[in-house]
């Protein structure tokens, strides 16, 4: 009972090593930092007015706002809005990265468990949770959604690479996916595919179950999904998502060690190059230690079983001892170090295979020769950096140093000790390397308090509306204002903050009211309770309405949307027919024996 509980133990106290600098230091305010604090902050304060499924970001663009919320997958900005609501702002990012870390191992540990005994899936779990790229996502990236992916990536390898493919188990794994990062979920789809290909170009009984499994898995879980993936689908046309991938965010401009002038690019290319080698180089280690092992003990028990057979044939043999001389066929086919340890079977030899195969092909997405893949293939230009294929490769590296130490069976206090040594040598050299130190005004604090002064934040390129300008955007705008000519700019002496979704106003000759609100076609208003859709055209993309001389009521609605309706309604379908997948499953597993 003891061992079966140290893995629960040890992967969150590996996490805790992990964020420890963090909680003597302080955060470190990596790249994507100021962009997810704003997210949970904004997400939380919506969360407490009554929207618990926000579309619109109201501070983002100078008050502006943008439908960031539409775009970005909502899991991640869901978990930290939650953590901001209970702890100190301060707090929040260290402890949403101890929970991404810590599921992130204990997703592992299932993975491993699943083909390795406990020690040598408990030291992988932890190897996975501390590994170098996952504390570069955590420290010097702050890619938080990338941190908390982490986690879901080897539930999908746990699913397609088991004996018997389920529906449930590629859906649920889909779903989390594409609900915490787009580049993450991606990737896992392409990777999904190809190790699907390879397991059925292999003859097997299964390949249909297989094939279909796999297929409907994967649209299933799409379809629970979809609430997010449908409005996200279907509005990027009113978004200039395409500023995604300019310059310097393109696939061509981030292949391993290239170089474009740009420094600071150059840099963090140049890290997350050498931490591909890194992990290619250890991955390939572990796979081909464990196959010689295998290959060997292969031949071994082969050698076992032709030895007894002759023995079984020999003339002067008593037949009465043949069976007691003989051991049992379960302990001769079954590797000697799985004999008493433990109930895990050994691993298929086809496991190694796809494992070698898939490291392969992410070697060559790491380099230019694979550049028409990355082009033409649907989706996967908007991964722009080949590199995020490492938090796909360190899973790939953990199970295949669980398969290497599968000899290796240690009493807990031993296993609690290396585990210890691990987080430790693994976290120093990596917070010492990736912590990004924080200027005064990118503190936790400081960006809380410019979230609360209803100054505004800076607005996002790709969630831009397309009939926006940024550059013509003035930063300190009032929440609206009146004037003859809808180009007019803001008066001045006055104080930013978001508009007012209630607006009551006298205007003394008929002229445009200008709200601080950038226009999207989601927006409902109505004037003196009547739909107005007429808008006057400004370079900031700030909705211009024409309003009657003398008193006038404006409201303003984000309206639920038909393509929001449409994946609502698709999600709920699929969440149903999930649970009748898993309770049917359940009815039909087989009692356990006593």
């Amino acid at each position: 009972m003891q061992r079966d509980r140290l893995p629960y133990i040890l992967i969150p106290l590996a996490a805790c090593i992990a964020i420890l600098p963090l909680i003597l230091n302080g955060c470190s305010c990596g790249h994507d930092f100021d962009f997810h604090l704003l997210n949970w902050m904004e997400a939380a304060r919506q969360f407490t007015q009554g929207n618990l499924h926000p579309h619109w970001a109201y501070t983002a663009a100078w008050n502006a706002g943008e439908p960031r919320f539409v775009f970005y997958p909502p899991l991640s900005w869901t978990l930290g809005a939650i953590l901001t609501l209970i702890f100190p702002i301060t707090a929040t990012p260290i402890v949403y990265t101890w929970l991404a870390l810590t599921a992130s191992g204990l997703a592992l540990h299932r993975l491993a468990r699943a083909f390795a005994p406990p020690t040598a899936a408990l030291l992988a779990a932890i190897l996975y949770t501390v590994n170098p790229y996952m504390l570069f996502t955590a420290y010097e990236r702050t890619a938080y959604a990338e941190l908390l992916a982490a986690a879901f990536i080897p539930l999908l390898l746990h699913a397609i690479l088991r004996e018997r493919v389920t529906i449930p188990g590629i859906a649920i794994p889909i779903a989390l996916l594409w609900l915490t990062n787009a580049p993450a979920a991606v990737m896992s789809c392409y990777a999904l595919a190809l190790l699907t290909l390879i397991r059925l170009a292999k003859p097997s009984s299964l390949r249909r179950e297989i094939a279909i499994n796999t297929t409907a898995g994967t649209v299933l879980g799409l379809a629970l999904a979809a609430f997010y993936i449908v409005p996200a689908a279907y509005e990027r046309r009113f978004v200039q998502i395409a500023m995604a991938i300019i310059p310097n965010m393109r696939i061509q401009d981030n292949f391993l060690f290239h170089r474009t002038g740009d420094l600071a690019h150059d840099q963090v290319l140049h890290t997350a190059s050498l931490l591909a080698i890194i992990l290619l180089a250890v991955t390939i280690a572990a796979l081909a230690i464990s196959l010689t092992r295998s290959s060997k003990k292969h031949r071994l028990t082969n050698s076992a079983d032709e030895s007894l057979l002759h023995s079984s044939d020999r003339p002067n043999s008593d037949p009465s001892k043949k069976t007691s001389s003989r051991p049992e066929r379960s302990e001769v086919e079954r590797p000697p170090h799985f004999a008493s340890t433990t109930a895990t079977p050994p691993p298929p030899r086809n496991l190694y295979v796809y494992l070698a195969i898939l490291t392969a092909a992410i070697a060559l997405l790491l380099t230019p020769v694979t550049a028409v893949i990355w082009n033409h293939a649907p989706e996967l230009a908007f991964l722009q950096f080949p590199w995020r294929f490492l938090a796909l490769l360190a899973a790939i590296f953990s199970l295949s140093t669980a398969l290497a130490l599968t000899p290796l069976h240690l009493k807990p206090t031993t296993r609690t000790l290396i585990a210890i040594f691990i987080a430790a040598t693994l976290t120093y050299p990596a917070y010492t390397l990736f912590r990004q130190s924080c200027d005064e005004e990118d503190t936790p604090k400081a960006r809380q308090a410019l979230f609360q002064s209803n100054q505004g934040t800076d607005p996002t390129d790709e969630y831009t509306p397309t009939t926006a300008d940024n550059d013509s955007l003035a930063p300190k705008d009032p929440p609206f204002w009146l004037s003859p000519d809808p180009n007019a700019k803001a008066p001045t002496n006055t104080q930013p903050s978001p508009t007012s979704l209630h607006i009551t106003i006298n205007a003394s000759i008929a002229e445009d009211l200008i709200l601080n609100l950038r226009d999207y076609p989601n927006w409902t208003i109505t004037l003196n309770g009547s739909p107005d859709s007429t808008r006057d055209q400004r370079d900031d993309g700030l909705i211009a309405l024409p309003i009657p001389a003398g008193p006038s009521t404006i409201a303003i609605t984000y309206a639920h949307t038909l393509d929001q309706t449409i994946g609502d309604i698709i999600s709920l379908l699929a969440l149903s027919t999930l649970f009748f997948l898993l309770l049917r499953g359940k009815s039909q597993s087989p009692p356990i024996p006593s």
